[in-house]
């Protein structure tokens, strides 16, 4: 398969691929899109606090993902509709044996779509800079395509219950936890605002961007797909987040493996209709507790 899509010369005009039929995954004469990746060690240093103390250690893709997603609309309404699903494929779909990815398109949206499409423009931004090898094969199973629940990859990222960490589990691409205190800007984070996980929960998708107090009260702001506006920043007390689990995506380049997951996965299909105990779902992610 012939896969070199038009060329650009720098990452930041990825944010121009609204504007291209095609949108750019692949570098120009000065590499390959699935050339030999960087070592991220550089990115992986200490980070302290005033006191010059070791707080935890940086999680090297992070910053990537939230790059991502200043690449997005503030705003353009949110919606479960047609509208919205027509509009996320339009964002993210093979065309002319590539794939193509426009941010600006997926709108209206929703928050899993917003989330998504920020996973794969960061995955794109990191293959152009050559921090990341990924296979047309592997590209072409991440596009969307009217996967039902717990179908592919898009399937299981759109899944009830914990979807995002199901797919990070399954490739070994990344880490999950329930632990507040471990949490850094860039995860991936998926709220319940109720304590049901399956077929009756109420839950959110969103891109943790870290916490605050408040007036005595500690608020959560994320990024996401946020009702009734859409794209953009919003926080929320703690409180109202009934159970929580993060994904930080950790070895990226695992995500090559996705070409030897099970078309569907069962556990997560089955949450349309059934409701599972916060113990049997951390086993399937890979947690000792939830």
């Amino acid at each position: 398969m012939n896969f070199t899509p038009p060329s650009v010369s720098r990452v930041h005009q990825f944010s121009r691929l609204s504007l291209v039929s095609v949108a750019v995954l692949a570098l120009s004469a000065c590499g390959a899109l699935w050339g030999k990746p960087a070592d991220a060690k550089s990115a992986n240093a200490k980070a302290t606090d005033a006191k010059g103390a070791v707080k935890t250690t940086a999680a090297p893709w992070n910053a990537a993902i939230l790059q991502a997603i200043r690449l997005f609309p503030e705003g353009g309404g949110y919606s479960t509709g047609k509208d919205a699903f027509d509009a996320l494929r339009e964002a993210v779909h093979w065309e002319d044996d590539r794939p193509a990815l426009r941010p600006k398109s997926a709108k209206p949206s929703f928050c899993s779509g917003g989330t998504y499409v920020a996973f794969l423009v960061m995955l794109a931004q990191q293959q152009f800079d050559g921090k990341l090898s990924l296979t047309p094969d592997v590209w072409r199973l991440l596009m969307v395509d009217n996967q039902r629940d717990g179908e592919g990859v898009w399937g299981r990222w759109n899944a009830n219950g914990p979807g995002t960490a199901r797919l990070f589990f399954e490739t070994g691409a990344g880490r999950n936890f329930t632990d507040w205190s471990q949490a850094q800007p860039g995860d991936f984070l998926k709220v319940f605002w109720n304590e049901v996980i399956g077929a009756q929960e109420s839950g959110h998708s969103v891109i943790f961007m870290g916490t605050e107090t408040k007036d005595s009260e500690e608020m959560v702001t994320f990024w996401s797909s946020n009702q009734p506006d859409g794209y953009g920043v919003k926080s929320v007390p703690r409180s109202k987040i009934k159970r929580a689990i993060f994904s930080r995506l950790e070895t990226p380049n695992k995500l090559s493996t996705v070409s030897k997951m099970p078309g569907q996965d069962d556990f997560l299909t089955s949450l349309q209709q059934t409701v599972v105990t916060p113990e049997a779902a951390a086993k399937m992610v890979g947690i000792k507790e939830w």
